[in-house]
């Protein structure tokens, strides 16, 4: 059941991403209203993430696992009969609410159906397994659906799945709870939904306008106000929904960096891949599935045999080593043009799949190892909402970059083509007013062909700085794991178990640095 409640929380989100040139198409958004549609989805996810691990250990995981999946069906009913951007936002806030409800309750399952952390592991490969099959199946089943019916069909599948699943759980699961009083962190809650939130409408919105414009200064400002009050709540808070203290756990902040940091690049990728396949190579939705099924085919290849290595071999050389992967192929990929062929991304892509695959699972089961089976709602969502986060900030960070780069560059590459001044100042004031993706529906005449080249070469101006700023990000993470997971990174244990305030925060506590000294958090740490 954990299997399938991660595969649903994540089955939107290569759907979606592989759907926003035919989203964008029909209901005419800009590039910055695109992206708050994958925002939408993830925002919640990094919001409520914390709030969910606490309201399943204090009201039991199984009646929160069965309301979440009944939120992602919810979401897709929304979504599947939307008729604007702003009702599609919707569905996509649903789902992703559903979706932080599943992530740490699946793990927190897991976590109590098998307590010995060695055979733990295992179904924890099993789970980030089904997490990347829902990324790999996504975009195919976009594009059978997209070829023969409309966008908004792309959400059926969502909603029997998630009635199915929440129907076979309340059969098949018995319910767990967390035996230490624990009870909900409202200063905690709204404080952290605030600076979330703020942060991420203030990267998107500088984007699309400007990052000196008073609202995005505004947004910023609430995002600094709101993290320093969530920083203040948890620290005077008896019952904190994250407790600070973990973060003296090496194991704990850097598994939580690198899952934050590696989010950002991997959602944000998916974005600018899809954007690319549709505005730059033209290719169906379709197409563009069987594409994007390099990278996840690839990380559910390698998934196996990296979970049973897990015991032999240290989640510092696992993580360090996938993420060094994932730089290469990023930076690999500043190399593809307009007229790339499938084999020509292919063995570009391969490698970014097969280093996430040798990253996903030690990096959740090193975070799930942190948390103890009868307290499994804090160190795992702490992680998953830190690692949302980051999804939450990819496409709003490399939309922004791509899409100044692009605007930027977009006026020279007109000229280039030969355009005279008065189509050059008309095709940018769309551009500058509408998104890249507005130049598309002007009526050029014969200029038609050179305007699309033009905007082809600007698009892939803005997609090599964002592939670069990405492959930096993952380099930057690998350099984090390699010197916070070491042996011996537990040497802290005693101040993280004195700060601890509440006795389920202090056992919590206890365990991250028990796995941290562990060589990094393999999963060998016992969580009893």
């Amino acid at each position: 059941m954990a299997c399938l409640g991660v595969f649903v929380a994540y089955l939107p989100v290569t759907t979606v991403a592989v759907s926003l040139p035919a989203i964008q198409s029909a209901l005419g958004a800009t590039t910055a209203q695109l992206a708050w549609v994958q925002d939408a989805f993830v925002l919640p996810m990094a919001a409520f993430i914390l709030t969910a691990g606490v309201v399943g250990d204090v009201h039991g995981r199984k009646k929160v696992f069965q309301a979440g999946l009944l939120s992602s069906a919810a979401g897709g009913v929304v979504a599947l009969t939307a008729q604007s951007v702003q009702v599609l936002w919707i569905g996509q806030a649903l789902a992703g609410l559903g979706a932080a409800t599943l992530l740490p309750t699946t793990l927190a399952l897991i976590s109590h159906a098998v307590p010995d952390p060695r055979e733990r592991g295992k179904f924890i490969g099993l789970w980030a397994t089904s997490l990347m099959a829902a990324l790999a199946v996504g975009p195919l089943v976009a594009g059978v659906i997209l070829d023969h019916f409309a966008w908004r069909w792309i959400y059926l599948l969502a909603i029997p799945v998630s009635l199915l699943a929440a129907l076979f759980a309340a059969r098949l699961l018995t319910d767990s709870r967390a035996p230490y009083g624990r009870r909900l962190d409202w200063p905690g809650q709204i404080t952290a939904t605030v600076a979330v939130t703020a942060l991420v409408y203030g990267v998107i919105e500088g984007g699309a306008d400007s990052f000196t414009a008073p609202k995005v200064l505004t947004a910023l400002a609430v995002a600094v106000v709101g993290g320093a009050g969530f920083v203040f709540a948890e620290r005077r808070s008896d019952s904190p929904m994250l407790d600070l203290a973990l973060f003296r756990s090496p194991a704990f902040t850097a598994t939580t960096l690198v899952a934050m940091i590696t989010f950002l690049g991997l959602i944000g990728f998916f974005f600018l891949l899809s954007l690319y396949f549709g505005m730059v190579q033209q290719l169906d939705t379709l197409q563009a599935g069987w594409r994007m099924l390099v990278i996840t085919a690839c990380a559910i290849l390698v998934g196996g045999p990296v979970g049973r290595l897990m015991h032999r071999v240290s989640a510092r050389v696992l993580i360090t080593g996938g993420l060094l992967v994932v730089s290469a192929s990023l930076f690999s990929l500043v190399g593809v043009g307009a007229d790339t062929s499938f084999l020509g991304l292919a063995w570009r892509l391969a490698p970014l799949g097969l280093g996430l695959g040798a990253v996903m699972t030690p990096m959740t089961a090193t975070a799930v190892a942190s948390v103890p089976h009868h307290l499994a709602g804090m160190a795992a969502a702490g992680n998953n909402a830190f690692r949302q986060l980051g999804g939450a900030l990819g496409p709003a960070v490399l939309g922004a970059l791509l899409t100044t780069r692009a605007l930027d560059s977009f006026p020279g590459h007109l000229a280039d083509a030969g355009l005279s001044g008065a189509a050059r100042e008309r095709i940018v004031t769309a551009a500058d007013q509408g998104g890249l993706s507005a130049v598309a529906g002007l009526d050029l005449g014969a200029d038609t062909g050179r305007a699309m080249g033009a905007l082809a070469d600007a698009f892939l101006d803005g997609l090599r700085l964002c592939l670069t700023v990405a492959g930096s990000l993952t380099l930057l993470a690998a350099v984090v794991a390699l010197v916070l997971l070491r042996r011996g990174a537990g040497a802290g244990h005693t101040q993280i178990a004195a700060s601890s305030r509440a006795a389920g925060t202090a056992a919590s506590a206890g365990v991250v640095v028990a796995v941290s000294g562990s060589d990094g958090g393999e999963g060998r740490g016992s969580a009893d």
